[in-house]
């Protein structure tokens, strides 16, 4: 098992890891009284589910400002990545890839309950891009194996933010490796568009998109490790080249694909929360539009209409909204075309309807070309 000394050896993140010890220490305990302002507010627990669902929840706050209580449990597991079978020495939460996507509204209060098993070989802790202080709570969530801690945050703006693992000195390689995904807060009277009208989707799907760094063998095969710790430095070497070797949706090439295909049908309002936590992407559903568009994933900004790609930066999650109006398989891709067809990241929407030929019809049939 690697130590924190021998993880961070050799890193070159010799100044962040710094910055990081250094806000860990001054960053004050949490604490142990609840707020007056918490005292009399609701609880709620949450089952989280895997990617590309979402559990359950209201677009319209239907009660004041709740606690809302989440469980994530860290799992270092090999995962396959491609159709190939190549693994990677993964760390993920709730052993998802993308993690589960938790949905709160703004006002509400995030309640975390961080777990780190004692098999695993990793410290871990977790960055909420959508708090206020402490790194995130990167700087009270730090578990090592055997621990579990609980983290509190209050939701107070809108919008949908990655969230993602930052121990000292090792967060790219832990970023990389599996460990990100993203909260959605909503506005507690739902989403509007660009007049200000209601918004309400009928299906929400999350798409994690990760680029992964697995190192190849002499022969140029991808190599396979025994654990975390033996896969450490040569990933490293490969992660220092920032050529990725896998750029996949949801883990693996191939996961949103087939049997595993996001289901939909012609007239259902879908939003797609997409996220990529190190690297910035241009989502593009093929034959299809963003109706309405959060870039940036804010919600209190108006939204973009009609875009045919979007941009989502690296270290955040954006949103589309979309009213699906022909049937068909729909391909769903990051549009630098090199990595959605020879790196992985593409997906597939099957949706079932009728299909309307004012919108689109065959005029003729191919034919042998004459009087040309």
């Amino acid at each position: 098992m690697l130590t924190r000394r021998e993880a961070l050896r050799g890193t070159g993140a010799g100044v962040m890891a710094a910055a990081l010890i250094a806000a860990v220490a001054a960053t004050p305990a949490l604490a142990e009284a609840k707020p007056e302002a918490m005292a009399n507010l609701a609880r709620k627990k949450v089952d989280l589910v895997a990617p590309p669902f979402v559990h359950a929840h209201e677009q319209v706050a239907s009660v004041g400002p709740q606690v809302i209580e989440f469980t994530l449990t860290v799992k270092e597991q090999p995962v396959v990545i491609d159709g190939d079978g190549t693994v990677l020495q993964a760390m993920t939460y709730n052993g998802s890839i993308p993690a589960p996507m938790m949905v709160v509204h703004q006002g509400d209060y995030v309640e975390l309950t961080l777990v780190n098993p004692e098999t695993n070989e990793m410290p871990h802790n977790i960055d909420f891009h959508a708090a206020t202080g402490g790194l995130g709570g990167g700087a009270l969530t730090r578990v090592n194996p055997g621990e579990q801690v609980v983290l509190r945050f209050k939701a107070d703006r809108t919008g949908t933010f990655v969230y993602h693992c930052a121990p000292e000195g090792m967060i790219p390689w832990h970023v990389v490796s599996g460990m990100s995904g993203t909260i959605m807060v909503l506005p507690r009277d739902g989403l509007k568009d660009h007049e200000g009208k209601p918004l309400t989707y009928d299906t929400v799907f999350y798409v994690g998109e990760s680029d992964f760094y697995v190192p190849r063998d002499e022969a140029g095969n991808f190599k396979k490790f025994d654990s975390l710790g033996e896969s450490f430095a040569e990933t490293l070497e490969v992660m220092r080249g920032l050529v990725p070797t896998h750029v996949v949706f949801n883990g693996k090439a191939g996961a949103l694909t087939g049997e595993s295909a996001l289901k939909a049908k012609v007239g259902e309002k879908v939003l797609i929360v997409h996220s990529q936590a190190n690297r910035d992407t241009r989502p593009h559903l093929i034959g299809g539009h963003g109706d309405y568009v959060w870039e940036e994933g804010k919600f209190a900004n108006e939204p973009a209409r009609d875009l045919e790609t979007w941009f989502i930066r690296g270290g955040s999650a954006g949103a589309a909204f979309y009213t699906f109006k022909q049937p068909g398989v729909y391909a769903y891709v990051n549009h630098n075309l090199i990595e959605a067809a020879e790196l992985g990241a593409t997906a597939h929407f099957v949706v079932d309807g009728d299909w309307n030929d004012d919108l689109m019809t065959q005029v003729s049939a191919p034919a042998p070309i004459v009087n040309f």
